[in-house]
């Protein structure tokens, strides 16, 4: 069932976006268990997931492996995908047009996935779910209720994992938002299998 489930929420063709479409060499869908409790969400993939048609697996998915590491999960523990799944040309942030084209994917791999808790990496998934203008730095840790297509589901902001290649002082903040994440999914050491869930209800 998973693995069917995982092939009906890939996208293997998609022609919305034009300059999408000239930039991309592969579409990058989300990939991790289906079942995952914890769901990371980015932006669009760079150059290194482009060519490997993976999501964050360049250095900002090291930054995210090590962090997951220590808060007791593994990349195969957590479910990862993007607001848009084709590469942006020259890296540049997808346009709204582009986010809006691409939202009706991640609301169903949402929907099908149901989650504990998403978790949006930086300003442009954040603000894109939370359908408001988010100061990162400052909301990094705050949890939301996102209205994302038909359902709801709790969301965690957190600073992008690139940030804290350029600004050492966001690695705290990261890394400190990456446990709390495991906390309230209720996986890794911190969750002990479900304590998560009732921390939810505390915010």
């Amino acid at each position: 069932m998973s693995d069917s489930l995982d092939a009906e929420l890939c996208v293997a063709d998609c022609k919305r976006c034009p300059a999408l479409v000239d930039s991309r060499s592969r579409i990058v869908n989300g990939t991790g268990p289906v079942d995952a409790d914890l769901v990371f969400v980015g932006e669009a993939p760079g150059a290194n997931e482009d060519e490997q048609g993976e999501p964050f697996v360049g250095r900002s998915g090291t930054v995210l492996d090590d962090a997951l590491r220590d808060a007791g999960l593994a990349r195969r523990d957590v479910r990862i995908t993007n607001c848009v799944r084709c590469r942006p040309p020259e890296n540049r942030d997808p346009t709204t047009e582009e986010l809006s084209n691409c939202r009706g994917y991640l609301a169903e791999e949402l929907r099908r996935l149901d989650p504990e808790l998403v978790v949006t990496l930086g300003k442009v998934p954040s603000e894109h779910l939370l359908d408001r203008s988010v100061a990162v730095t400052s909301e990094a840790g705050d949890v939301f209720d996102a209205r994302v297509g038909d359902t709801t589901h709790r969301l965690l902001v957190c600073v992008h994992p690139a940030a804290t290649l350029y600004d050492r002082s966001q690695e705290e903040t990261f890394q400190e938002t990456i446990r709390q994440a495991a906390a309230l999914a209720g996986v890794g050491p911190a969750g002990d299998g479900g304590d998560g869930q009732s921390r939810l209800g505390d915010y």
